[in-house]
């Protein structure tokens, strides 16, 4: 863990990125609950949820949420489907200068949202959370997806060099200024999760890690199959770790302030 701070400028707007396929039954009551608890809080705040070209009533319930509620943004992801290319758009498309990732089935606390807010306040440049740390916690966890897990963090955890035991969770906040320094952001699947945090650490921003608890869905179907844990996943950790080792510090190098990356034509707002 890179333990030196950054420097305390205080951020302005919060966008949470919710990447949304087939949510009709759980993405109401997602969105609304996490506003609330945001608003509770007075923390700035947009949601961007992104419709991964549903084929239920996903975009209509969004939609209809956002006419009374300005705070929530629907988007359509414009390029082919995929949970990185569902969040790459939302990344597009964010106004705020906080980026958190969560799940659209309600499975991640709209608490620890909050406490993602407030560390990044606190001039961290991403705050990680972990399930498998004192004070952190799982419910409900298929028992084979569980194992590939451990098998797979402790993999990243070997070939890295880090503390950090739960990179393949999506759920993670980071300032924007961070997300545009990992570009290009490459993956179009779940392998997503492992390229922005790894590429983050590799590239020297300030990290640090806090519990978190996940539960299982209680509607709809998991939109991860036993197959990304492949080779989608081996072949995005081999390529930030050749990163790591043979670049020869040229990922120092950031990207100015608002490029605008080639995956944003395809974004389509409400």
């Amino acid at each position: 863990m890179n333990t030196t701070q950054a420097s305390t400028k205080p951020l302005t707007l919060l966008s949470v990125i919710i990447p949304a396929m087939d949510e009709a039954g759980c993405i109401a009551s997602t969105v609304e609950h996490l506003h609330l608890t945001l608003k509770l809080r007075s923390i700035p705040h947009e949601i961007v949820v992104v419709d991964d070209h549903s084929t239920d009533s996903t975009w209509d319930i969004l939609t209809g949420i956002a006419e009374s509620n300005d705070a929530i943004r629907p988007v359509k992801n414009g390029a082919e489907s995929g949970f990185g290319q569902a969040v790459r758009c939302g990344i597009d498309s964010a106004n705020g200068d906080a980026l958190v990732i969560m799940m659209a089935d309600e499975s991640d606390d709209s608490n620890d949202v909050v406490r993602y807010w407030d560390l990044l306040n606190e001039g961290w440049d991403c705050v990680f959370g972990s399930r498998f740390i004192k004070g952190g916690g799982v419910i409900d966890y298929p028992w084979l997806k569980l194992r590939l897990n451990r098998f797979v963090n402790g993999l990243i955890r070997l070939l890295f060099r880090i503390k950090l035991n739960d990179t393949t969770n999506a759920f993670k906040a980071y300032r924007a200024s961070t997300v545009k320094g990992c570009q290009p952001l490459i993956s179009p699947h779940f392998n997503l999760t492992v390229e922005l945090p790894l590429k983050a650490i590799v590239r020297g921003y300030r990290w640090t890690i806090i519990p978190i608890t996940w539960k299982n869905r209680r509607t709809g179907v998991a939109k991860l199959k036993m197959r990304e844990m492949g080779s989608r996943y081996f072949f995005i950790i081999a390529y930030v770790w050749l990163e790591k080792y043979f670049s020869r510090g040229d990922y120092l190098a950031r990207p100015q302030i608002g490029e605008q990356s080639s995956s944003e034509k395809d974004c389509k707002t409400n």
